[in-house]
């Protein structure tokens, strides 16, 4: 059984309230990995292209506010 399949089956075996603790955090961990994902496209410029056209966008009035 592979690491990941005795996860999955230690999660099927947690009580309602476990689960919930576990899916709480199981979501932050998502959220802070998503986070570190943006930080390091941001930093290697991945994300200029976008910023410049969303920028060049609101310039010429193509926006509208939220």
């Amino acid at each position: 059984m592979t690491e990941v399949e005795q996860i999955e089956d230690r999660v099927r075996k947690l009580s309602p309230s476990e689960f919930a603790e576990f899916r709480t955090w199981f979501r932050e961990q998502e959220w802070k990995e998503w986070d570190r994902q943006i930080e390091r496209d941001s930093k290697s410029g991945k994300l200029k292209a976008l910023a410049e056209k969303a920028l060049a966008d609101h310039a010429a009035g193509r926006t509208t506010p939220i």
